[in-house]
């Protein structure tokens, strides 16, 4: 398969058609909740984007793969407007309101990107707070700037971080500074903070990739509990095929910054997969894949 080569579902077989606008599936009859459209990014003489069109709906749990250098990290940041687009005709939305495009972020970007929580691979909480403060700083955007910096939380927004705090897992550690927790359990204290945002929408950017193998299960299952419990959208990057395969239905993959499958995780094959990873296939191989 040659990057722009897309991988879709005939019948009862997989065919590869060069990939163009609009070419994906769309896995559920949801309301359509983000939007991507022939989006494209350069980095100085390497495209990490090209021409990548996608659609989201409402209550999916993706599974963003790839090589490295891909673009899938990429992508998942532009869909929150962390990482700018180039200029031209892209253009990406989520809930009907215009993130950004033409390479410029679009005035309603806050009122979107408030109902996005991103998880970060390093956690990205504050190591000397403790973990409660840490999840409750996800109502800045409802609560104001001010209130927080003098610790003045509605009595609502304390009662939501020790729900979420109770809902990953942790809400034991409440006290404790977030610097002294492992890994995982900092992990799962950035999935509550998007909770207490009230977040529709996770991004997850390689949240287990710095986990040891039972915090990264203990991490995909939380992610895939409010996905199926309660209906939350869920993108995550990963490197480990067998997580896409185990936790997420539909898979798209990125191939030298376009997209080189798009279905369902029961879809992939070895086959399909050697030939999106070349030599780092022996890195992401799982048991069980068919041929």
């Amino acid at each position: 398969m040659r990057a722009g080569v897309i991988y879709r579902k005939h019948g009862s077989g997989w065919s590869g058609d060069r990939a163009r606008a609009g070419n994906f599936i769309r896995v559920t009859s949801q309301a359509l909740i983000l939007s991507v459209g022939h989006v494209s990014r350069r980095f100085g003489q390497r495209q990490a984007l090209s021409d990548v069109s996608l659609s989201v709906r409402a209550g999916e749990m993706i599974a963003l793969i790839g090589p490295s250098g891909s673009g899938k990290s990429t992508l998942l940041r532009s869909l929150s407007g962390l990482s700018l687009i180039d200029a031209g005709e892209g253009r990406i939305e989520a809930f009907g309101l215009a993130v950004q495009a033409g390479g410029k972020l679009a005035r309603e970007a806050r009122a979107a990107r408030a109902r996005i929580g991103f998880i970060f691979q390093q956690f990205n909480l504050v190591g000397r707070l403790s973990l409660f403060t840490n999840v409750v700083l996800g109502s800045l955007g409802r609560i104001g700037a001010w209130r927080g910096l003098l610790g003045l939380w509605p009595a609502d927004v304390k009662a939501a971080a020790m729900t979420a705090l109770d809902r990953v897992g942790i809400a034991d550690r409440a006290g404790q500074r977030a610097n002294t927790l492992s890994g995982g359990q900092q992990q799962r204290a950035a999935i509550a903070r998007a909770l207490v945002q009230q977040a529709q929408v996770i991004l997850a950017d390689e949240p287990v990739a710095s986990l040891d193998p039972v915090a990264a299960r203990r991490v995909m299952e939380t992610l895939k509990a409010l996905n199926r419990d309660d209906g939350m959208t869920v993108i995550v990057t990963l490197h480990q095929v067998d997580h896409a395969l185990r936790y997420c239905e539909r898979v798209v993959a990125l191939k030298a910054g376009v997209i080189a499958y798009d279905g369902p995780a029961s879809g992939l094959t070895r086959v399909i997969l050697i030939d999106i990873y070349g030599p780092e296939f022996e890195d992401v191989a799982t048991e069980g894949l068919p041929a």
